[in-house]
């Protein structure tokens, strides 16, 4: 695994040694008062051991996730989500050597939390010296802390800064043999609850004369269809006409289509989840994108719907001609 596939993992999960399992407080004084705080997470671990991944995780659940902050504003950082009126209930803070001379504020900071009643989780990423070598010099990068030095060097001077932070840590997660989907589903084992993390999908309508989508995952073609722009009388309208829509479905296979291309989804979809992808985009497409792409995308986005997935429908061609 490079550094960039596990910073955009390798893992195994382990309790910090006497750590324990902490809770959130639930009320912080503020200039208005006594207010809600937000749950509290703070990443932080070795460069190279997956600290975006599972930042990516944290904000793929819902959390504000804020990368590189310096630790002197977590407090106000957290006071700022208490007064957002439970629009931030939950904030993730990646805290690194990238920091600098800030990161010598993460204990004052966690100091003056713990002083306003506002607990947090540390989440540590760790990794070998070896495979932290091995994604350094597959990138072609060097150590943020290597200066004029090794990969190595820089690997013990971040190692030696860190040490205290790594005893503090509420959960260590070893990054050594793990890859990306191992490490998202650890971060989702532990912060998911008992709700299956959303996997949400784009359903998007396109005519192929413009174009595929560049962001398609997925594309289906809907030209098999007989086109309703030659029915005079249909051509004025758009599939989300009830019209064209009935046109549609009254065709040979169109019905048939529907039913089993969302039973293919539903199998992706679980793929999916699995393998810790959030996001989907199904390109559906026509000839120009206003009739027959448009009208199987809105049947297909209320079917994806009602299997629980989170749905977005974007017509991107229609109103071009």
């Amino acid at each position: 695994m490079t550094e960039n596939e596990l910073e955009h993992g390798h893992d195994r999960t382990d309790r910090a040694d006497g750590a324990a399992d902490v809770s959130t407080g639930t009320s912080i004084e503020t200039g208005d008062g006594t207010v809600a705080i937000p749950e509290l997470v703070i990443i932080s671990g070795m460069s190279g051991a997956g600290r975006s991944t599972a930042a990516k995780c944290l904000e793929d659940l819902g959390w504000f996730v804020v990368d590189n902050l310096p630790p002197a504003l977590i407090p106000t950082m957290v006071e700022l989500g208490a007064r957002s009126q439970g629009n931030v209930a939950r904030i993730a803070v990646v805290v690194d050597v990238r920091g600098r001379r800030f990161f010598d504020n993460l204990r004052e900071s966690l100091a003056d939390l713990e002083a306003k009643g506002v607990t947090r989780r540390i989440v540590f990423l760790e990794s070998s010296d070896d495979a932290l070598v091995r994604r350094f010099e597959s990138v072609r990068r060097p150590h943020p802390l290597q200066g004029d030095g090794r990969i190595v060097d820089g690997i013990a001077a971040e190692r030696d800064l860190l040490r205290e932070l790594r005893g503090d840590a509420d959960l260590v997660i070893d990054t050594s043999s793990l890859n990306v989907h191992e490490l998202r589903a650890k971060m989702d084992a532990q912060f998911a609850g008992d709700e299956e993390p959303e996997l949400r999908a784009t359903v998007m309508s396109f005519g192929y004369k413009y174009g595929l989508p560049v962001d398609a995952d997925l594309v289906v073609d809907c030209r098999f269809l007989p086109n309703p722009h030659w029915v005079p009388e249909l051509r004025p309208f758009t599939g989300l006409n009830e019209e064209v829509s009935a046109y549609v479905f009254d065709q040979p296979g169109a019905k048939e289509f529907l039913n089993q291309y969302t039973e293919l989804l539903q199998l992706i979809a679980a793929g999916y989840r699995r393998e810790g992808k959030r996001y989907v985009t199904i390109a559906v497409g026509c000839t120009g994108g206003k009739h027959r792409s448009v009208a199987m995308s809105e049947k297909l986005a209320a079917r994806l719907a009602t299997e629980g997935i989170e749905t977005v429908l974007v017509h991107r061609d229609m109103g071009r001609e």
